[in-house]
């Protein structure tokens, strides 16, 4: 259960990436949050970037603790220092992608764990919206989210492809374990049959 200082500074956090939005700025601090952006950014698997509306501190508590649940973070950003950001990655972005109040859900560990909470929050309500993604440094579009969506968590896929890496080996194993097998059934063949000569 969480302390009430833990509770207290969340409610800082939100009223600091809210303050930041409408309120101007020192250089010095839009070049830490250009920093920050940059190295969330290169830091990601993939990042998925939205428009928020009407949503409130218990929404984004809400969905921020689903996003820690698969190693992603969600972020409310300056939409001019983002863009900043992203010019200075090369990286490119569709027309009209700042504008709005906009968040970015940064995926450290699963991409598709963190597209698949995006994609459910923004079915179950009206207040997130995806505008598009980046898997891999390349663009995706909001359906390709969705699709990135339904693809198993990371758990699952691991599982699968450590299956598909060991079948071989053990079908393998067993087939250079055949020959010895054989030999000592005819061994064993030889033995019993001299057994029993030897008994009449």
């Amino acid at each position: 259960m969480e302390s009430l200082c833990q509770v207290a500074q969340r409610g800082k956090d939100f009223y600091f990436e809210r303050r930041i939005t409408t309120l101007a700025i020192s250089k010095q601090k839009k070049e830490e949050l250009v920093t920050q952006y940059v190295d969330w950014m290169s830091g990601s698997q993939a990042f998925i970037l939205t428009e928020y509306v009407g949503l409130t501190m218990k929404d984004l508590d809400e969905l921020r603790k689903k996003m820690r649940e698969v190693g992603s973070e969600f972020h409310i950003v300056k939409n001019s220092l983002c863009k900043v950001a992203f010019e200075s990655t090369g990286l490119q972005y569709p027309e009209n992608t700042f504008t709005g109040s906009n968040a970015i859900a940064f995926a450290f560990e699963d991409a598709p764990g963190t597209a698949k909470v995006v994609a459910d929050y923004s079915r179950q309500s009206d207040f997130v919206k995806i505008k598009c993604g980046y898997l891999d440094n390349e663009l995706i579009s909001s359906n390709e989210i969705i699709a990135l969506a339904e693809l198993p968590p990371l758990p699952v896929l691991r599982a699968k492809l450590l299956g598909t890496i060991l079948a071989p080996a053990t079908k393998l194993v067993r087939t250079l374990a055949e020959p010895a097998r054989q030999v000592a059934a005819v061994l064993q063949a030889y033995a019993d049959q001299d057994a029993a000569q030897a008994a009449s």
